[in-house]
């Protein structure tokens, strides 16, 4: 059993923080041997019960869930901060040249292992990742993953046309491909594959429906792909699929709208879309920093939450712009504040850190199982310094509340927060 003493922030299962300004986090082996939340809550009440246990105490500092990023391509790593002028030319530009390296042998291995580092740096515990259309991109980021004890989902990108020499698939083998790696990683230790169509417009038919009949074959993995983020993108999927009655329809006609489906994006939807998230229960990664970034466009929380479909918070690297959530959350304010039919939405900072973790973690149906400190969840965690600056320590010094708490944390922090993050099950 590992005990910590700190001040404690976790959630209820309807999104509402709970915290202690001096909390206790039991963590040990549950039945199975794995790492759990064993109790968590006031040092007061529950001490006695571990009365002459070593604990670990960091006064000063808020232990809180690990946070769970819902879409980010780690082979974009080194594209954050390329100029474009839209999406499209993005990835013709920078996104596609550079997913070519990944051909070469032992260049995936060496950016997965950056790219760990940066999701532990910044607190993220918890990813669903892109890879590219190489097999071997997917190998390298499970073994790092694997190695280091992560919850990570990742897949090999289905892309058959459309896209240039070197990360364009053949339709056959592109199944075949991720058939095997389905086998050989899908629920291995924390790991969990995604089926990964990178969008409508760069797989043929024929690619989407042998991805539709993998998802029925193992219906426990994910589905991953990108919807209605660009307006020059949505016009592009109605000349190519004409039948289909949206760009997001396109998906279900091919099977691939379900439970554990994840659509990054979902900006220029209809109400008859937001709808048909809902019937599907999939669920909406909401990129705010790689939306203001591109000019895309704005998520439309008031007719998400209308319809009552599921959603989270994702980086979406390397179209966003930094690996840091409360860079992800503070956008994501943004967004509320311009970007709804009635502008004005102040999204609340509990609201906002749930988006990151709990709730993003309900949204890929790991709810009680990640991004959580409540008994019976992984027990991943970060340790968070309120006086890492300056100006932070200034600000949270003088908050009156815990909304403020959060809030000053959202507008002032970076990775610079997250002094420690600590993986339950490493050994």
């Amino acid at each position: 059993m590992h005990l910590y003493r700190s001040a404690l922030l976790r959630f209820t299962d309807d999104g509402q923080a709970v915290y202690e300004e001096d909390g206790l986090l039991a963590i040990g082996p549950d039945a199975h041997g794995r790492q759990r939340v064993q109790a968590a809550g006031a040092w007061q009440q529950l001490s006695p019960q571990f009365a002459g246990q070593p604990v670990t105490h960091w006064p000063g500092r808020i232990i809180a869930p690990g946070f769970v990023d819902m879409h980010i391509h780690y082979p974009q790593t080194d594209v954050v901060g390329s100029p474009a002028e839209g999406l499209l030319p993005w990835l013709e530009n920078y996104t596609f040249p550079h997913e070519k390296r990944f051909v070469a042998h032992g260049y995936g291995e060496q950016v997965a292992h950056f790219f760990c580092d940066e999701l532990l740096r910044n607190g993220v515990t918890t990813a669903l990742a892109f890879a590219t259309s190489h097999p071997q991109s997917v190998d390298a980021l499970f073994t790092e993953a694997r190695h280091r004890q992560l919850r990570l989902i990742t897949g090999k990108v289905l892309q058959d046309r459309h896209s240039p020499d070197g990360v364009r698939d053949e339709t056959e083998q592109s199944l075949i491909d991720t058939e095997a790696l389905i086998q050989r990683w899908h629920g291995v230790d924390r790991l969990g594959y995604a089926i990964t169509p990178r969008f409508a417009p760069t797989s043929t038919p024929a690619q989407l429906r042998g991805a539709g009949e993998l998802a029925a074959r193992y219906p426990d993995v994910w589905i991953q792909s990108h919807v209605a983020e660009n307006l020059d993108e949505v016009r592009w999927v109605q000349e190519l699929f004409p039948r289909s009655r949206s760009y997001l329809a396109v998906y279900d006609d091919f099977g691939l709208m379900r439970e554990r489906a994840v659509y990054a994006h979902c900006i220029h939807l209809d109400e008859a879309d937001r709808a048909l998230m809902h019937e599907r229960r999939s669920a909406a990664a909401v990129s705010p920093t790689s939306n203001l970034f591109l000019g895309s466009g704005f998520f439309d929380y008031a007719g998400a939450d209308r319809a009552g479909f599921a959603y989270g918070l994702a980086s979406d690297v390397g179209g966003g712009t930094s690996f840091s959530p409360f860079h992800t959350m503070l956008a994501a304010y943004y967004v509320g504040r311009e970007g709804q039919t009635k502008p004005g939405l102040s999204l609340p900072p509990q609201q906002l850190w749930w988006q990151h973790t709990a709730g993003a973690a309900r949204a890929l149906g790991l709810q009680g199982v990640a991004g959580n400190l409540q008994p019976g969840c992984e027990g991943d965690f970060i340790v968070l310094n309120p006086q890492a600056t300056p100006l932070l320590a200034r600000r949270t010094a003088q908050a009156d509340s815990l909304d403020e708490l959060l809030f000053a944390m959202i507008v002032l922090g970076d990775d610079r927060l997250v002094e420690q993050t600590v993986i339950s099950q490493a050994k």
